[in-house]
């Protein structure tokens, strides 16, 4: 492969500056900062690195506070949800923190083949999920980008009863352009892929070996991603392996170059932590770990910084982490999650996982947790199907207009959910959210839910607007 690229600056000395310039600001500060951010254009790299400075608990739930009101603002009280699936841990590279590294020899090496995707499948879609993750270490078997695509075809092609995969979203390995260009051609919805981390010299120390310790190679996938013409792509930070200050100024960076060069930037922003894995002293002890104050803080700092763009928590996170920051700014959550080949159809397997989960409640429990908070666990995934994606999403997303699809879709598979696939007492839980939602909708928004809702109780499925 060649490793040709096109070169994005990660400025690390105008990031430092920007650090040392932003102490000692006084409250009026934060809260011109915090007031600005409510006109929900975003903010620049001295307003982020002000706010990632607050120690004080009246600005803390000042800062909190207006996350929220951001949050609310655009995405309402959904929550997108969806659930990983591991294809094959197989890699060649020497990444310190993750047990997936090719020197890890304790952990069992595997590739489910097409028949156990499939099956992995039918028991995600046993379980009522609509939209899945695909993920597969840096190598592949002997069919090399051409597994992954096969993989692709396989989870679209189980059907059962009333349910199926609707979207597959996709985090591998860097590829060139014209593999972007198969990528695409296979109707994947989001491309995701995480820089890790955006500091060079850690980067280096972390990744000892393979094609991933191309540093230019990883940074610049998401051009090639973009001009390949998948304009829904998802980044993200490993929090713990560099000061994650730096890392969210030097990711605001390479949002930006996106922006200047493509019109639009990320569609999601990936928030993981460190966490034990299985044979790395690293991942046990991270060089920087990120406080569960300075994590809800990154969250909140995001959401007020790339105001349109979702934000993803995994299971990473315990349940009770994922709840305080569903207000913050989440806007996406995975549920029941398995993070090894083959790990929904035998979850007794715990030593081919690639990182320790926080949060182990089957999808069921979430979702019941999720709408007693008051939230709608949304399955949609229509804006995929539409064509709404990329800067026609933004175009209806930036004026408030894409809550008019959104907050309706939600409901629809939320009752899908329901009826299909949940408990007795999620269901209760969830005919109640889902009313009292309805009841707060406007008027117009109203009446489209009450219908399209009642075409599902009728017996209708995959109704969206």
């Amino acid at each position: 492969m060649a490793t040709t690229h096109t070169h994005i600056p990660i400025d690390e000395e105008a990031v430092e500056a920007t650090l040392d310039h932003s102490t000692n600001k006084d409250a009026f500060h934060v809260r011109d900062i915090l007031a600005k951010s409510l006109e929900l254009k975003g903010l620049d790299a001295p307003d982020i690195a002000c706010l990632t400075t607050i120690s004080d608990p009246e600005l803390l739930a000042e800062l909190f506070d207006t996350a929220k009101r951001v949050k609310d603002e655009i995405y309402g009280r959904r929550l997108v949800v969806f659930a990983p699936l591991y294809v094959s841990n197989l890699c060649a590279n020497e990444c310190l923190y993750c047990a997936f590294r090719k020197s890890n020899k304790d952990v069992k090496r595997r590739a489910l083949s097409q028949d156990e995707v499939k099956h992995e499948i039918e028991i995600l879609i046993d379980q009522g999920h609509k939209r899945v993750l695909l993920v597969a270490g840096e190598s592949y078997p002997m069919e090399g980008f051409e597994y992954v695509l096969k993989c692709v075809d396989s989870v679209y092609s189980v059907k059962r009863n009333n349910g199926e995969i609707r979207r597959v979203n996709v985090n591998i390995a860097p590829l060139t352009l014209d593999e972007f260009r198969e990528l695409k051609a296979a109707n994947i919805g989001t491309y995701q892929l995480f820089q890790e981390t955006y500091h060079r010299a850690t980067y280096a120390q972390v990744h000892l070996d393979g094609q991933k310790r191309d540093f230019d190679w990883r940074l610049s996938a998401m051009d090639r991603a973009m001009e390949a013409g998948i304009d829904d792509i998802g980044i993200g930070i490993l929090f713990g392996l560099a000061d994650w200050r730096f890392e969210i100024l030097a990711m605001m960076q390479h949002i930006r170059h996106l922006e200047d060069h493509f019109g639009i930037g990320p569609h999601t922003v990936s928030v993981p932590r460190l966490e034990p894995a299985f044979g790395s002293d690293l991942a046990t002890q991270p060089p920087h770990p990120v406080s569960d104050i300075d994590f809800r803080k990154i969250v909140a700092i995001l959401r007020l910084a790339v105001p349109y763009t979702g934000i993803i928590m995994s299971t990473r996170e315990t349940p009770n982490i994922r709840r305080e920051t569903f207000a913050l700014g989440v806007s996406q959550i995975s549920a029941g999650s398995r993070t090894n080949p083959g790990g929904y159809a035998d979850d007794e397997v715990a030593d081919m996982s690639q990182f320790s989960l926080g949060d182990h409640r089957p999808l069921d429990e979430v979702i019941r947790d999720v709408a007693s908070l008051g939230y709608i666990p949304s399955f949609c995934t229509a804006c995929y199907r539409l064509g709404r994606t990329g800067q026609d999403f933004m175009d209806l997303a930036k004026p408030g207009l894409i809550k008019d699809h959104c907050d309706v879709n939600a409901m629809t598979t939320f009752m899908e959910y329901l009826m299909d696939y949940a408990s007795e007492e999620t269901r209760q839980t969830g005919e109640q959210c889902i009313s009292e939602a309805i009841q707060r909708m406007p008027e117009s928004r109203r009446e489209t839910a009450q219908e399209l809702v009642k075409r599902v109780r009728e017996g209708k499925r995959d109704v969206y607007v």
